[in-house]
């Protein structure tokens, strides 16, 4: 079976979902480029998965987005799929005095904001393929079905950064659609909790073998990669899967948008500047 893609780059590929994607394309033929702030991880990745390439991304850092971009298009101009994956999660409780404010803006920062940056920086790249060469490019963003139901009270900030991001990549699909942008493919992944570092004690110091929380991380790569293969522009994995079906709620809010924005484009029409 051919690779999903010619060349991937990996955002957040030091750890978890990331790092194991990565490695997960690798082995069934894509090039991979793996980001990440830890060099000493990156170096490991690239020396345990030979042919592949690592470039340092410290993604707070929201201003070098552009010149990152420009680097890596400019010395991968093949470059034809791009996994927004980095993330954080952290306990965040507003009924104790004291909230940490910073909290909630390095998630959001990290878990939404940087993604948008970043989009923004690598989309003219993806439309010149897409729209000069015919190729199909392809935006994949690893969101959580937190976004979708922020059942995990104890991490709101967590919840409201991929609520924002399932935002944005929906309007983002229909502006590249109406835009006549068409093989930029966007997709959407909605894991279920996963056991990585994303709840170890490191990271949620009030857990113990938080780590273990979830669906092992292996069984989750498998099932991802199955979705990406299938082509859908949204997929679940676990227990979100019920809601993206024929009839569940989030089948029936995407129809409900699509159904809204025919009528909220043809109402402000008259009122835009021509």
């Amino acid at each position: 079976m051919a690779p999903l893609y010619k060349k991937a780059l990996i955002i957040g590929a030091t750890s978890g979902i990331g790092e194991a994607l990565a490695a997960r394309l690798h082995a069934e033929g894509t090039s991979v480029i793996v980001t990440g702030r830890r060099l000493d991880a990156l170096s490991a990745f690239v020396a345990k998965h030979p042919g592949s390439t690592a470039m340092p991304l410290n993604l707070t850092n929201l201003g070098s987005s552009a010149a990152f971009a420009a680097d890596i298009t400019r010395h991968h101009p093949d470059l034809d799929a791009v996994i927004l994956n980095a993330g954080i999660q952290r306990p965040l409780f507003f009924d104790r005095p004291n909230v940490d404010l910073n909290i909630f803006h390095e998630e959001l920062t990290t878990n939404y904001v940087s993604f948008v940056h970043l989009t923004a920086a690598l989309l003219p790249h993806f439309e010149k393929l897409s729209k000069e060469e015919g190729k199909d490019t392809h935006l994949v963003y690893v969101s959580s079905t937190l976004g979708l139901v922020p059942t995990l009270v104890r991490a709101p900030g967590y919840c409201a950064s991929k609520a924002a991001l399932h935002s944005f990549v929906t309007t983002l699909r229909q502006q590249l659609e109406d835009g006549g942008f068409p093989q930029v493919k966007v997709v959407e992944v909605f894991p279920p909790a996963v056991q990585t570092e994303l709840h170890d004690t490191k990271h949620q110091p009030d857990l113990v073998n938080g780590g273990e929380i979830g669906m092992p991380l292996a069984e989750f790569i498998d099932r991802m990669y199955a979705g990406l293969q299938k082509g859908d522009a949204q997929f679940a994995v676990g227990p979100g899967e019920a809601w993206l079906a024929e009839g569940g709620f989030e089948d029936m809010r995407v129809k409900t948008f699509k159904h809204g924005h025919q009528l909220v484009q043809g109402m402000i029409k008259q009122f835009l500047r021509e």
